[in-house]
C-alpha cells in the first residue's frame, strides 16, 4: 500500500510538476502540488485522498499536457502549456497592477513598485555587503543569492 501511495504521489508530482515547473515562478508554497486543492484532488468527493484519487488527478494533469491525446508530451506541447499557464499569470498581474481597469498601467505604478523594489535592494545589500563599501561585490550577491535560493527551497525561483 505504501509503495502504490508513494508511485501514486510520484506520479500526481511529475504531472503537476511538468505543468506548472516550466512556468511556475509563483510566490512560495509548495511547489510540488501547485494549482492542487483538496477538492481538485478528491476526484471522488467522499472527502479522502484515496491512491485512485491521486492516480486520477494524475491522469487528468497529464492529460492536460498531452494536447494531441497520443499518449506522450512533445517539447511542443509542454512549452505551449507553460506559456499559456505564464500568460494566465501575467494577465492576472496586469489586473491587479491595473486600479482603475483601463487596460493601460501609469508610469506612477512602476515609480510605486520601484520604490518598493529599492528598499528590498537596500536591505539586501545591509545584509550582504560584507566589505561595508554599500553595494555588493560579485561574490557578496552571489552569497545573497545562495541565501535565498536556501530559504525558498528547491524549484523554480524568481531570483536567478
Amino acid at each position: 500500500m505504501k509503495k502504490t501511495t508513494i508511485t501514486a504521489l510520484t506520479a500526481l508530482a511529475l504531472a503537476g510538476g511538468l505543468a506548472g515547473a516550466a512556468a511556475a515562478q509563483g510566490a512560495g508554497g509548495d511547489r510540488t502540488l501547485r494549482g492542487m486543492d483538496f477538492e481538485t484532488l478528491d476526484r471522488t468527493a467522499d472527502g479522502v485522498l484515496s491512491v485512485a484519487d491521486l492516480e486520477a488527478a494524475s491522469d487528468a494533469r497529464f492529460g492536460e499536457l498531452d494536447a494531441d491525446g497520443d499518449g506522450a508530451v512533445t517539447e511542443v506541447e509542454f512549452r505551449a502549456r507553460a506559456v499559456a499557464e505564464a500568460d494566465a499569470r501575467a494577465a492576472e498581474r496586469f489586473a491587479a497592477l491595473d486600479a482603475d481597469g483601463d487596460g493601460t498601467l501609469s508610469r506612477d505604478v512602476f515609480e510605486l513598485r520601484a520604490r518598493g523594489g529599492s528598499r528590498m535592494m537596500a536591505r539586501l545589500i545591509e545584509r550582504f555587503d560584507a566589505d561595508g563599501d554599500d553595494g555588493l561585490s560579485a561574490e557578496e550577491f552571489e552569497t545573497a543569492r545562495s541565501a535565498i535560493r536556501e530559504r525558498q527551497g528547491p524549484g523554480p525561483h524568481r531570483f536567478r
